[in-house]
C-alpha cells in the first residue's frame, strides 16, 4: 500500500482521472436500474473499496484516521456527496452534453480557488494550458450544447464546484490524509440514493456494474485524485482532469463502437497536447 504514496502526485491524478474517464461506458452498460438507483448501488461499493483501503493503510488506527482529518474532512466529504448527486440530478434534467461540458469547469474553479485561497501562483503557461484545453472541450463537445433546463444545469455546477473543494482542503492540509473524506462522501451518497430511489433491487447484471463502477471507476479513482493532489498544484490538478473527457469517448469508440465526431478528435488532440506539456514543463522544473 506503501508503493502509492511514492508516485509523483501529477500520475496519480492522472490515474485517477483514467478510472473516472470509463463512467460513461458504465452507465450506459446498465439495463434497467435507475440513476438514482446506480448512484446508490456505485456509492455502496465506492464506500466498501474506501473502507477497505483505510483498514488496511491504518488497521487498529481507523477510527483515528478519520478523526485527524477533522471537520475540514467531514464537510468536505459531504459537499463531495452533493456533487455526486447534483450530477445524478443534471443527467436526469438537461442534455448528457451541457452536464459533461459544465463539469469540465472544474479546471476554472480549481485555478481560481488554488489562487485566492492557497495564494498559488498561476503561470503564463498554465494559464494558456487552460485556456488552450477548454477550448479542446468547446470542440468536443459545442455541436452538442443546448440551452437544456436551466434547473439541470445550475445542478450540474454543484459537482466541479465541489470537486474543486476537495482539492482545496486536500492542498490546504497535505500532511493529513484527507481518503478518509471519501468515505464520508460515499455514506452520504448511499443515503441520498436510498431515500430517493423508489426500490433499491436491481437486476444482479446491474449490480455487477455497480460494483465495477464503485470499487474500480469511482473508487480507486478518488483514491488516486485525492493523494496526488496533496503534491499537485490546483491548476494542474484541474488540467491533468480534463483528459477524463478526452478518454470517455475513446472508451466508447473501442468498447462499443461509438464512431467520435472528427471534431472531437480533434478538441481530444489538443487536450492531451496540453497535459502533455504541462508534464514536460513540470518536469523540467524539477
Amino acid at each position: 500500500m506503501k508503493f502509492i504514496f511514492k508516485i509523483p502526485g501529477p500520475i496519480l491524478v492522472f490515474l485517477g482521472a483514467c478510472c473516472l474517464s470509463f463512467g460513461g461506458l458504465i452507465v450506459k452498460s446498465f439495463e434497467g436500474a435507475t440513476l438514482w438507483q446506480i448512484l446508490f448501488w456505485r456509492s455502496v461499493f465506492f464506500s466498501i473499496v474506501v473502507f477497505i483501503f483505510l483498514i488496511i493503510k491504518y488497521k487498529k488506527n481507523f477510527f483515528n484516521s478519520i478523526y485527524k482529518s477533522g471537520l475540514p474532512g467531514f464537510i468536505g466529504g459531504l459537499i463531495l456527496s452533493l456533487g455526486y448527486c447534483g450530477y445524478v440530478f443534471a443527467m436526469y434534467n438537461t442534455t448528457v452534453a451541457n452536464t459533461n461540458f459544465i463539469i469540465q469547469t472544474q479546471t476554472i474553479f480549481l485555478a481560481i480557488f488554488g489562487y485566492i485561497f492557497l495564494k498559488e501562483k498561476i503561470s503564463k503557461l498554465t494559464l494558456a494550458s487552460i485556456i488552450l484545453a477548454f477550448s479542446g472541450i468547446i470542440l468536443m463537445v459545442g455541436n452538442s450544447l443546448s440551452p437544456g433546463q436551466m434547473t439541470g444545469n445550475i445542478a450540474a455546477f454543484i459537482m466541479p464546484i465541489s470537486f474543486a473543494t476537495l482539492i482545496l482542503i486536500v492542498r490546504k492540509r497535505p500532511t493529513i490524509d484527507m481518503v478518509p473524506m471519501q468515505l464520508i462522501a460515499g455514506i452520504g451518497a448511499i443515503l441520498i440514493g436510498f431515500l430517493l430511489s423508489q426500490k433499491i433491487l436491481i437486476s444482479a447484471h446491474d449490480i455487477f456494474l455497480g460494483f465495477i463502477a464503485g470499487f474500480f471507476q469511482v473508487g480507486l479513482g478518488f483514491i488516486f485524485i485525492t493523494i496526488g493532489a496533496r503534491s499537485t498544484p490546483s491548476a494542474l490538478v484541474g488540467i491533468i482532469m480534463l483528459t477524463e473527457a478526452v478518454l470517455g469517448p475513446l472508451w466508447a469508440w473501442m468498447f462499443v463502437n461509438e464512431t467520435p465526431p472528427l471534431v472531437v478528435l480533434f478538441g481530444g488532440t489538443i487536450i492531451i497536447s496540453t497535459v502533455v506539456l504541462q508534464f514536460f514543463n513540470r518536469k523540467v522544473q524539477n
